[in-house]
């Protein structure tokens, strides 16, 4: 088994930083070494002339004028809307899905274009550097094992699992299963595929999560039941993934709406076993270190206390946040109730495949929130929400998110394009090396296209896909 030596400029957070220990955990090397061994973990990251001497046969890679940076972790992304991105529907959430989501989703039904957006989802997500994700899977059976079957052949990281739906009117009509079938179909899935290629959660590279849409697509019965189901895998190391709090139109929004229809103290309680009438208890909580809820704008201080507790991650969405007129994400005191914070593209609310962009919105959206609540934020917490947060959100730290000896080697070598690589050259830099650093990082961040992305390494072995 091949040694092989990278070299180039590495930036990444090493430790186990919370969010707020991100700029003390930022490691900037311009003259770097990665070194990976033939099993595919990282055996060395530091300074070029400090390779050890046992690697002096490695494979040499010279990354001139490049960047090693770990793999980007996308925590939500629509698999079934990967032709979808840039639907207009006349609205806000409810009407979008509605009037264009739905509609698109009911297309994966056939096998034949299941197929070809499960590649096209492949190649987009790779040519976005996305080495490991989470996606909220497709109604249809087939089209999940098109989508683990892409995976695996180009050797990338996904926890999915099929987008459970157990009531809904028109268009949501050909996603809906009946409430045996919701929780027969889940089994089935979890069983075929999760940890499928190693047998072993552990090791292995598809991980299968439950996948309840959100509260207003299924009924108290679905979310006991899928209680249920999850207490029994939940050793196995099995996922739970939906959305929270995305929009708050008053009175006829997401929010309003799911608190009248199941007459609840918080949208949060019909996750957390409590979905009867006043957040009464009828049935198993979702929350935990293996649960990922996307957006979480408009959370309610008890919401967020309760996700710190549990362990339960966020996936920040600010790009779809924007497109859906959904509000922001209210970042200081999110972060400052303990909650884990990771990226997610919410590609086709999203329209955007790259986490940079996802990283330079979450920048500007909170940057001018009104009054003490606006922040600037570091470029290490950028970086942070993007890999590292990511990594944890998925509760795989220990194997990846950082480029810290012992982790499997999944890494990015980022090119500059020509436009980047201009503003890289010639910004003006501090003369404070920390404050220069930091510039050059959030340059980097920003700028990425997927033109820079010129290689994707995922347990050290390089990602191709036709």
């Amino acid at each position: 088994m091949t040694d092989h030596v990278h070299h180039g400029h590495v930036f990444h957070l090493t430790g186990s930083p919370l969010i707020t220990e991100s700029i003390g955990a930022l490691v900037s090397i311009p003259d770097g070494a990665l070194v990976i061994g033939g099993d595919g973990r990282i055996k060395y990251c530091g300074e070029r002339d400090g390779v050890p001497a046992e690697y002096a046969d490695a494979v040499r890679h010279e990354h001139r004028d490049a960047y090693l940076i770990p793999g980007f972790v996308d925590t939500h992304i629509h698999y079934p809307q990967t032709f979808a991105g840039d639907s207009y529907g006349g609205g806000q959430l409810l009407e979008w899905l509605d009037h264009c989501i739905f509609p698109s989703e009911a297309r994966f039904a056939d096998p034949g274009f299941a197929r070809t957006a499960a590649r096209e989802f492949t190649r987009r997500r790779t040519a976005a550097g996305t080495t490991a994700m989470m996606a909220f899977g497709s109604a249809f059976p087939h089209a999940q094992d098109a989508l683990f079957t892409e995976t695996l052949a180009a050797g990338l990281r996904i926890v999915s699992g099929r987008g459970i739906q157990t009531v809904g009117g028109g268009s949501a009509r050909p996603l809906l299963t009946s409430e045996e079938d919701a929780i027969r179909l889940t089994r089935e899935e979890i069983d075929r595929w999760h940890a499928a290629d190693t047998a072993d959660p552990a090791t292995s590279l598809v991980h299968v999560a439950i996948v309840p849409r959100f509260s207003l697509s299924v009924t108290p019965e679905t979310l006991r039941n899928l209680g249920e189901l999850y207490d029994e895998y939940r050793d196995r190391g099995v996922y739970v993934h939906t959305h929270l709090n995305e929009n708050n139109r008053p009175g006829t929004g997401e929010i309003d709406t799911t608190r009248a229809l199941y007459q609840v103290e918080s949208y949060l309680d019909t996750y957390d076993g409590r979905f009867l009438p006043g957040s009464r208890v009828g049935g198993k909580s979702l929350l935990g270190r293996r649960t990922i809820l996307a957006h979480a704008v408009h959370c309610r201080d008890d919401e967020l206390a309760r996700m710190a507790e549990t362990g339960t991650s966020i996936a920040h969405c600010p790009i779809s946040q924007l497109f859906l007129g959904s509000g922001t994400m209210p970042w200081k005191r999110t972060v400052a109730a303990g909650v884990n914070l990771s990226a997610g593209t919410d590609f086709g609310g999203g329209d955007e495949w790259l986490i940079p962009r996802v990283l330079g919105d979450a920048f500007k959206q909170h940057i001018s929130e009104p009054g003490d609540a606006g922040v600037s934020l570091h470029p290490a917490e950028m970086l942070f929400l993007g890999t590292l947060g990511g990594a944890r959100a998925l509760d795989m730290e220990e194997r990846f998110g950082n480029l810290d000896a012992g982790k499997e080697a999944d890494f990015l070598v980022v090119r500059p394009d020509e436009a980047l690589q201009a503003r890289l050259d010639n910004a003006v830099r501090s003369d404070d090396p920390d404050l220069a650093r930091d510039q050059t990082l959030f340059t980097l961040l920003m700028g990425i296209r997927e033109s820079s992305i010129a290689e994707v390494y995922v347990q050290g072995r390089r990602v191709r896909v036709g």
